[in-house]
């Protein structure tokens, strides 16, 4: 294990940050067939999503279904936008909380005051970020390796009361699958299974699945 006085925690974090996988600048988005399932109901649409990341839904009535693939769309979409790590952290300080064989776990002082992540291999393996006034927690149990970067392959999320710091939402566990869809290396989310227990206690999955796909010019 690292000397504590030795990790440099800020430098640490950058190298994770800029080893996730994320789109080229000039990638303009793409489309392809949805099909959403749950329970034993299918449905089957098309979408689009454009360089604005804001995702078309077509051939659903439902709307409920119709955000909730556009929310996994988006939400792929946000993590995938190169931004410069000077320019998100360069206010942020990051303070050693402990090493373990987890990884490193760090606390932000700063802008992103009490924010914390956990490193492992390059890779950010935790995230606890105060996101619109609710503390999310994510914990990554594998990753992809692009060859160009990492994705996170399966993981839980879950949300914390930024008051009483319990947790107050169902956990979420996810399987992402992605795919390779062209020479340039533009990974794409192939499927999205998510697992959780409902009011019953009773285990309920939803699997998006995201196929025919290619990119927009």
């Amino acid at each position: 294990m690292e000397n504590l006085r030795e990790i440099n925690c800020k430098e640490i974090f950058r190298k994770a940050y800029e080893n996730r996988y994320t789109w080229k600048n000039d990638f303009n988005g793409y489309q392809g067939k949805c099909t959403f399932i749950h329970k034993n109901n299918i449905h089957e649409g098309k979408f689009l999503l454009g360089k604005d990341f804001k995702p078309n839904i077509q051939n659903i009535d439902d709307e409920n279904i119709v955000k909730s693939i556009a929310s996994q769309l988006f939400e792929v979409s946000i993590h995938r936008v190169r931004r410069d790590f000077h320019s998100i952290h360069s206010e942020n300080n990051f303070n050693l909380i402990k090493s373990s064989e987890n990884g490193i776990e760090m606390k932000v002082s700063g802008k992103n005051d009490g924010d914390k992540y956990r490193v492992k291999d390059l890779g950010i393996n935790m995230v606890y970020r105060k996101i619109h006034g609710t503390i999310i927690e994510i914990f990554v149990e594998e990753f992809l390796n692009t060859g160009d970067g990492l994705l996170s392959k399966k993981y839980t999320s879950q949300q914390v009361d930024p008051n009483t710091l319990k947790t107050n939402s169902q956990k979420l566990e996810y399987i992402d699958e992605f795919i390779n869809i062209s020479t340039n290396d533009d990974w794409i989310l192939n499927s999205r299974t998510i697992k959780y227990l409902n009011d019953n206690q009773e285990e309920e999955i939803q699997k998006f699945v995201f196929e025919e796909l290619s990119l927009l010019n």
